[in-house]
């Protein structure tokens, strides 16, 4: 029988905050990519540290992030975003894939400040990080089925993945994004009633946790 090969390709972070890195330990973890597959840059040594630990390639600078990957994903925050993507134009070529994750930039935004056509936004959130996201993707005009499967296993490695209209983004943002503050703040008032109720606090507080887990 013959064996499938993997689907290998070069993935991009402009922009090496959290959320980056949780993605990109995700993709690493679950084996959606190896780690010399991905790449990102920062002009920080702590941040160059943290993706180097897991074996991320560190290149110099985000137009060469860009102009040494197939996927790039836009992770810089909402107000640079418009600044990143007009310096970075010159290096999206027609088969490279933009992935936004810089909330509330609209499609056309993207379009208009990189020049570029292919393009998904994805919105993830906080819990990212420990591999239990609720993202939700919607697919630009040039995006082709083969980016969609791809950005979803990507997104797939930290949680979950819907598909949606970007009308529905800004309520996206408002639940799954502002979701997890709520969450928390439901686990507290759990907890002081355990207290109340003459709990220890740290058992309280790991109670209402676990109760609030899916």
């Amino acid at each position: 029988m013959a064996m499938t090969s993997p689907d290998v390709y070069k993935l991009g972070f402009v922009g090496a905050g959290n959320m980056a890195e949780s993605i990109a330990r995700g993709v690493a973890k679950s084996g959606v990519l190896p780690p010399a597959a991905i790449r990102t840059s920062h002009h920080r040594a702590d941040r160059q540290s943290v993706f180097q630990s897991f074996g991320v390639v560190i290149l110099e600078s985000s137009g060469q992030v860009v102009a040494d990957s197939d996927i790039v994903i836009l992770s810089v925050k909402p107000q640079v975003a418009k600044k990143a993507l007009l310096e970075l134009k010159p290096f999206f070529t027609d088969h490279k894939l933009l992935v936004s994750i810089a909330a509330g930039i609209k499609m056309k935004d993207l379009q208009e400040w990189s020049g570029h056509g292919r393009i998904i936004r994805v919105m993830p959130n906080t819990p990212s990080a420990v591999g239990e996201a609720a993202s939700v993707m919607c697919m630009g005009d040039m995006a082709t089925k083969k980016d969609e499967e791809r950005v979803a296993s990507l997104f797939k490695a930290i949680g979950k993945i819907w598909m949606a209209d970007e009308k529905y983004f800004d309520a996206v943002t408002g639940l799954s994004g502002s979701g997890p503050a709520y969450v928390y703040i439901a686990i507290e008032a759990l907890a002081d009633g355990g207290v109340a109720a003459g709990l220890p606090r740290d058992l309280a507080h790991a109670l209402a946790t676990q109760t609030e887990l899916p």
